[in-house]
Formats: C-alpha cells, sequence, structure tokens
C-alpha cells in the first residue's frame, strides 16, 4: 500500500472523521462553524483539529475567505487513492469468484 493510502485509512479510521466525510458529502463545502453544527457530538476545537488531519491526509481542501475557512472534499486527493486501492481488491475478490469452479465449496458462509 502507498503511503498516501495509509495517510487516508489512518485518517478514516476515526468515527467522528467520517461522520466529517459524510456531512461534507451531503452538503458540499461548509465552515468549521456550520460542520460542528452538523456533526453534533464534538465542538468547533475538535473538529478542527479533526479537519487539520484530514487535509493534511489528502482527504479535504481548505478555501479561506477572510477570516473564515471552508472545507470540502478533495476528489482528487489521498481518498481517491485509498478507493482505487480497495477497488482493486474487490476486482480481485469478484475475479477469484468468477474463476473458481462451479461445484466449489462456499468458504466462509455460515449455512447452519
Amino acid at each position: 500500500m502507498a503511503p498516501k493510502e495509509e495517510l487516508a485509512f489512518d485518517a478514516l479510521s476515526d468515527g467522528v472523521r467520517r461522520r466529517i466525510l459524510s456531512v461534507l458529502g451531503e452538503e458540499g463545502e461548509l465552515s468549521v462553524n456550520r460542520l460542528a453544527e452538523r456533526v453534533g457530538t464534538v465542538g468547533r476545537t475538535t473538529v478542527s483539529s479533526h479537519l487539520r488531519l484530514l487535509r493534511t491526509s489528502g482527504i479535504v481542501r481548505e478555501r479561506r475567505e477572510g477570516r473564515n475557512r471552508f472545507y470540502s472534499l478533495d476528489t482528487e486527493g489521498a481518498v481517491r487513492d485509498a478507493f482505487v486501492y480497495l477497488q482493486s481488491i474487490m476486482r480481485q475478490a469478484v475475479d477469484a469468484i468468477d474463476d473458481a469452479p462451479a461445484s466449489a465449496p462456499d468458504r466462509g458462509r455460515d449455512t447452519g
């Protein structure tokens, strides 16, 4: 796994950061204050700390307008690299299923 992908997966390991990304995905670009309102479980300072990590990981973009900072998903950054990595793993798994003989037993399925 490439370093960019590792950064993305590390950043995505936290529930608050995943919630921030969900909100940005639903609403688009938002200020820190608006994000903190939407996340709801932590305050603005904590959201700012999470956003700093997400920005340095290449997952979100920051845009400054006067004293305000606005954040949006960086669809060309590390998240894209992580997505491509996951996509390749899924493609391999599907190919392995397609290549398996039809009479092969189901592995890992709970039949009881």
